[in-house]
């Protein structure tokens, strides 16, 4: 299998060369639906013909694999969440008793029905100091993400700042939900290397190695070994033309992004700032940037193309358009 097979297959699995109508049924395939910024979630599924009404509220959006926010559906949340137990930075820097402390003033604010973090530090102004109140209610997530990655909350909605108190169940041992874990990142993201796999899951090194490869289908390719469940059976073509949301599956759940990436398109596809901007893909390679600007799309290529690939570009972020605002 060379790369440009590779792209195939991941393109298919990925619902790029094909569609997938069903908003969590996607989410689920695809362990998430990256969501840095919120759009981004409604973006993908467009782009993927998934129906989008109520997508607000049919997802979960919450923090998981390096730390970064995704959409995903509630029942998927405690097996994702065993990736990541570790320890509290919070109880190490200001010592357990405080957080306790801290923890059950805020729990009950949200029992109560505050869920904004604007709310409780004003709620909380006269108690904590600037600096713990800095931490605490952090716009990158602060304790919220403390108690995120222990299933107790969530934001509101994929739209919204505020939190919500969730119930996720028994969270599994890592060592029961990794193997799992594993096995669906090659269904649906395989071919791929172990490498793109500790990358997309973020697990240690010393904990991927405990991972089992050898009950996977493998084959080398370009001087890498890569894994997958099964190749699927009479696979369309590459589509001449593909919109990539911003921080696209295709692109960032790999180590490594050149096979559909260009070296020479990086920078201006991933920002310094660790941004990865909505693209067109020609015939599977990225080939320029798209966005919707006031609800009116925008196509740029970085080199010259046919009438008809930026026509099709066009009408293609015109129909991401029209889906989002119904």
């Amino acid at each position: 299998m060379d790369v440009e097979q590779i792209r195939r297959v991941r393109m298919w699995k990925l619902y790029l060369s094909r569609g997938c109508p069903d908003l969590v049924v996607l989410a689920r395939a695809l362990m998430g639906l990256h969501a840095w910024f919120y759009r981004n979630v409604p973006y993908s599924a467009a782009i993927r013909g998934a129906e989008l009404s109520g997508w607000k509220t049919r997802l979960t959006k919450t923090w998981l694999y390096r730390g970064t926010l995704h959409g995903v559906a509630l029942e998927d949340l405690a097996p994702l969440l065993a990736l990541h137990p570790g320890s509290d930075a919070f109880v190490r820097y200001y010592g357990a008793a405080f957080m306790e402390s801290v923890t059950e003033d805020v729990m009950r604010c949200l029992e109560d029905g505050v869920y904004s973090r604007k709310e409780m530090r004003d709620i909380f102004a006269d108690r904590y100091d600037r600096g713990v109140l800095d931490d605490i209610f952090s716009p990158w997530g602060g304790i919220f993400v403390s108690f995120a990655r222990k299933g107790q909350v969530a934001f509101r909605d994929m739209a919204s700042r505020d939190f919500d108190l969730i119930d996720v169940g028994l969270i599994p041992p890592f060592e029961e939900a990794f193997p799992d874990a594993l096995r669906r990142f090659f269904t649906t993201y395989g071919p791929a290397t172990a490498a793109d796999a500790a990358w997309f899951t973020g697990v240690s090194r010393d904990r991927f190695k405990t991972a089992d490869l050898s009950s996977y289908r493998s084959f080398e390719a370009d001087g890498k070994r890569y894994y997958d469940t099964e190749e699927p059976e009479d696979l369309p073509d590459i589509p001449r033309v593909t919109l990539l949301a911003g921080f696209d599956p295709l692109i960032v759940s790999y180590a490594d992004r050149s096979a559909v990436l260009p070296a020479e398109y990086r920078r201006a596809v991933i920002l310094s700032s660790g941004i990865c901007m909505p693209s067109v893909a020609v015939d599977g390679l990225v080939a320029g940037l798209w966005s919707l600007k006031k609800g009116e799309p925008t196509v740029t290529f970085f080199g010259r193309q046919p009438k008809r690939v930026r026509d099709e570009a066009l009408a293609q972020a015109e129909r991401v358009a029209m889906a989002i605002d119904n």
